[in-house]
């Protein structure tokens, strides 16, 4: 049997106490002995995981990608094992890594299920470090994650595509300079993804050939075609097709910089610094339960 610490975001929309309670409660039913706690802010991230390090327990995280990029630092700094029941808009690191969607196959892997090493994603920005679970960005998308961060009416389920539609109808393409292993490429678009799983966006197919355990990144460079051609595009994003066209080049590396102007670098859903930016992958830095 399990030491765990169920850990979540009481602030976050799809967690709440009846949630977190019946998270507990399957888990004790299990034999499994269980501490829960509640953490609001990134400030409060790193002591809890630190205790949880120091008390010898597995974290159980309940939340989605934005809440898992806020602990994504300290579970890689503390060396911390960790499970995840999703319960964000997204769930993309849940979708690449085929934890189950439904919250009580979730718990009951986040009990029984075997620790596997999984890359995660140094970034270096504004003289700071910071990492990320999933992927890192800078465009367009960068656009669609402040915008859907500031929906409060919309359903959930809506959020990123109508966030993709509003934000090709006003984005304005960008000249970059992306540096992958040292070796630079120039051109004209909307984006650059540095990802570490296949998905972004609620199931966007965006690195479909990505593996996030293979010591690699995947670098995706949308170009910049006109917005016609964009809006036809996002439905070829789900399947992953949109890697065929000739507005997209897919890239690998170990280290990738992006830079730009005006552009902001988001990771997991969540702002990290205006570009530049540099992101390094990070073999095997993240234990999680699958």
């Amino acid at each position: 049997m399990q030491r765990l610490h169920v850990i979540c975001n009481p602030a976050a929309r799809g967690v709440d106490d009846a949630l977190v309670q019946r998270v507990a409660a399957t888990l004790r039913s299990a034999g499994h002995g269980v501490r829960v706690s509640r953490c609001g802010a990134i400030a409060g991230a790193g002591d809890l995981i630190a205790d949880t390090a120091a008390r010898g327990e597995r974290a159980v995280l309940v939340g989605g990608d934005g809440f898992l990029h806020t602990m994504t630092g300290p579970l890689v700094e503390h060396h911390v094992d960790f499970a995840l029941v999703p319960a964000g808009r997204g769930n993309d690191f849940a979708r690449q890594l085929g934890i189950p969607s439904h919250p009580q196959a979730a718990v009951r892997l986040a009990g029984a299920g075997l620790v596997t090493p999984v890359d995660a994603l140094r970034v270096h920005a504004d003289g700071q470090v910071t990492y990320a679970a999933t992927r890192v960005y800078a465009g367009i998308d960068s656009q669609v994650s402040q915008v859907v961060n500031g929906y409060r009416r919309v359903p959930p389920a809506l959020h990123y595509a109508l966030g993709a539609v509003q934000s090709i109808l006003t984005f304005t393409p960008r000249s970059y300079r992306v540096e992958v292993d040292g070796i630079g490429h120039e051109y004209v678009g909307v984006s650059a993804i540095v990802a570490n799983g296949g998905y972004y966006g609620n199931g966007m197919h965006i690195a479909p050939d990505a593996t996030p355990d293979d010591g690699l990144l995947d670098v995706v460079l949308l170009g910049a075609p006109n917005r016609a051609r964009l809006l036809r595009l996002l439905p070829t994003v789900y399947q992953g097709t949109h890697i065929k066209a000739p507005e997209v080049t897919v890239l690998r590396g170990r280290t990738v910089r992006i830079e730009s102007s005006g552009v902001s670098a988001y990771g997991d859903g969540e702002f990290i610094a205006e570009l530049p930016v540099t992101v390094e992958v990070f073999p095997g830095a993240l234990r999680v339960v699958r």
